[in-house]
């Protein structure tokens, strides 16, 4: 679905699972310096949206997720997961409610396979679960910004921002009012430094919530019965995560930025430790890069990530 904010001038579209939006209006770090300082807004308009209704959404929501939302206050956002019966993660949701509905933005794409799990498992709930990715999109504020969210269907308040839900059909004309348009570049550098895993970036077919930090703030760990909770309660009484993410300080000298799945060795081995998940341009702290590497690779040593150097910061303990 492309986003008609593509027509704002210097528009350079995004490729891969953020297409549909921009990458970048022209500037990539003075983008990022607004966004810092609470000004812009980006157009996530790319995200799938959905709504759960219904006397019993939050109570039911509340067996499927990893997080706590029986008793979850109305505008207050959380983050939660749907795993697998093994405790590898599924699907990341981004919730807020609003006293009548559960607004959440998921990955573009992967709306469909959700709803089709959720519908699944409604049984004799009062529940309706709906796409409204064509009605809705989403809007990224930064923290700090003094934009009113007045014209949004729902508002997610977060620490580092605020995402709205916002019509779609008017998408342009509300975001006339937001300051300067920043692209998905100056986001991802952002989220980067933020440590914030994305689905199918940070994860693969066999990552588990510990590996990635989602336990802190997608994972409630004193709430009852889920899919894959026993994986979860295991993990985090009696053993470790085999992998850990960590950001990596890359080398400014080198030109490239390593891709997604390229391998992080130690020096002087050739067997891979780890794969980079994401990468990014930072305005302050240069190329910069989240990756997945096993549990025992010692936190002090500098790892090669696609062959450029980059020193760890411990995001997930070893």
């Amino acid at each position: 679905m492309k986003s008609p904010l593509l027509a704002l001038p210097g528009a350079v579209p995004a490729e891969g699972a953020d297409e549909g939006v921009a990458a970048h209006y022209g500037g990539l770090f003075p983008e990022q310096r607004e966004l810092a300082a609470g000004r812009g807004f980006v157009d996530l308009s790319h995200r799938g949206v959905l709504t759960v209704t219904g006397a019993d959404r939050l109570s039911w929501l509340h067996l499927l997720l990893t997080q706590h939302v029986s008793a979850l206050p109305p505008q207050q956002a959380t983050d939660a997961l749907v795993l697998s019966p093994n405790g590898h993660v599924e699907h990341a949701l981004y919730l807020v409610d609003d006293g009548e509905t559960t607004w959440a933005h998921v990955e573009p794409g992967t709306q469909a396979a959700l709803i089709a799990y959720l519908e699944s498992m409604k049984f004799f709930y009062r529940v309706e679960v709906a796409d409204a990715t064509a009605d809705y999109a989403v809007v990224y504020l930064p923290a700090g910004s003094e934009v009113s969210a007045e014209g949004a269907a729902a508002v997610r308040e977060l620490p580092y921002g605020r995402d709205l839900f916002v019509p779609r059909a008017e998408l342009a004309g509300l975001t006339a009012g937001y300051g300067p348009a920043a692209g998905m570049w100056a986001y991802e550098a952002l989220r980067i430094e933020g440590h914030r895993p994305r689905l199918g970036f940070e994860t693969d077919h066999r990552t588990i919530p510990h590996e990635v930090d989602w336990l802190s703030t997608a994972v409630h760990l004193q709430k009852g019965c889920y899919r894959g909770q026993e994986t979860v309660a295991r993990v985090h009484n009696l053993g470790k995560p085999p992998r850990r993410l960590v950001l990596l300080n890359l080398d400014g000298m080198e030109e490239k930025l390593p891709a997604h799945g390229a391998e992080v060795l130690r020096p002087g081995q050739d067997r891979p430790v780890g794969f980079v998940t994401s990468s990014a341009r930072h305005h302050e702290l240069g190329p910069i890069a989240l990756a997945l590497v096993k549990r025992n690779t010692p936190v002090d040593e500098v790892l090669l990530a696609d062959g450029v150097p980059g020193s760890q910061d411990v995001i997930v303990p070893a």
